[in-house]
């Protein structure tokens, strides 16, 4: 069954292009480990709530824009293994640094999810 991992990232408005860059630079390692898909939104749309929204999810701040991103698996055993090897490799890459990302990777929100309705 196939898997999403789903993400909501403040970035710094100033930094979309850079961010843009970085996905499409790590894309092709996570397609290589066997994901289907990477869908990124940049927020031009997204209101304050009155009782939670996606700006206070990731405590944005001023000059910073909400990204909603997710990507698709074919199931979760395969999304697992991608990212254990991805950890290992962490350890030793310099780019894969927290202080390496165009983000405040502490106020990242991501998890993964099980589909229950696909349409389209």
């Amino acid at each position: 069954m196939s898997y999403i991992d789903g993400f909501l990232i403040p970035v710094r408005t100033e930094d979309r292009e850079t961010y843009r860059q970085h996905e499409l630079k790590w894309w092709p390692s996570f397609r290589d480990a066997g994901a289907l898909s990477l869908w990124v939104g940049w927020g031009d749309d997204v209101p304050a709530g009155k009782h939670t929204d996606f700006l206070r999810a990731v405590d944005l701040k001023e000059g910073e824009t909400v990204v909603f991103a997710w990507m698709t698996w074919p199931d979760k055993a395969t999304r697992d293994a991608a990212y254990k090897k991805m950890m290992e490799q962490s350890e030793t890459d310099p780019e894969m640094k927290p202080e390496a990302m165009p983000f405040d990777g502490k106020r990242m929100i991501y998890g993964g999810f099980t589909p229950i309705v696909t349409e389209g």
